[in-house]
């Protein structure tokens, strides 16, 4: 069985995939730990997450850079966002992806083209979203609670921005798949929100396939 969920940064959708992935005993991978270690390996490079050959060079990153922490801040989260434009990037990393949807007994994958490119039979698609200003502000929380001093109004900027460099990219941009079920979490905490979840991969899963 393999369940994508995609959606934008900071709707909640890795704690939802991370819990989905609990419930149903299915391993789980962030493919977004992917771009952020490209991004970061970049940046040790002293490269340029916006010239696609600096990016390139950078998607053969050692596996232990996807066990930092630093992988979690708001500057790898941005550079990610950036080298994710480039086409030859995204096949790079394509392959690693796939073999981990397709292993035995399935997977939950999360990003943020996982129904439309990834895993484009997958068994269950939901996209998680929410609204700017609900996002700006458990991103803000997060952030607050790591000892790191931003603003509501800078996060909200920031998202938007990738908002927009994600949903008008040339490859794979951000968009719901046409099978994918929509969960908006904009008033839900995060217990609601695996529920919803579960309710919504049960409600695909009994769809017939055809």
């Amino acid at each position: 069985m393999i369940i994508a969920v995609d959606g934008p940064t900071a709707s909640g959708k890795g704690t939802i995939a991370r819990g989905l992935a609990r419930h149903y005993g299915l391993p789980h991978l962030d493919t977004g730990l992917l771009y952020r270690a490209v991004g970061r390996q970049v940046a040790l490079n002293g490269g340029n997450a916006d010239d696609p050959i600096d990016a390139l060079r950078a998607t053969d990153f050692p596996d232990y850079l996807l066990n930092e922490p630093d992988l979690r801040s708001e500057a790898c989260g941005a550079l990610a966002s950036r080298v994710s434009v480039h086409k030859r990037v995204r096949a790079a990393l394509l392959d690693r992806q796939r073999k981990f949807a397709k292993q035995p007994g399935g997977a939950v994958l999360d990003g943020r083209d996982i129904g439309t490119v990834i895993a484009p039979d997958a068994d269950a698609k939901l996209f998680v979203t929410a609204s700017v200003l609900a996002r700006a502000r458990r991103r803000h929380a997060e952030m607050l609670k790591r000892g790191e001093s931003v603003s509501l109004d800078g996060i909200a900027h920031d998202l938007a921005q990738r908002d927009e460099r994600d949903r008008n990219r040339a490859e794979a941009p951000l968009v719901q798949a046409p099978d994918a079920l929509l969960l908006d979490n904009t008033h839900l905490d995060a217990k609601q929100s695996l529920a919803e979840a579960i309710r919504l991969v049960e409600q695909a899963l009994a769809r017939p396939r055809g």
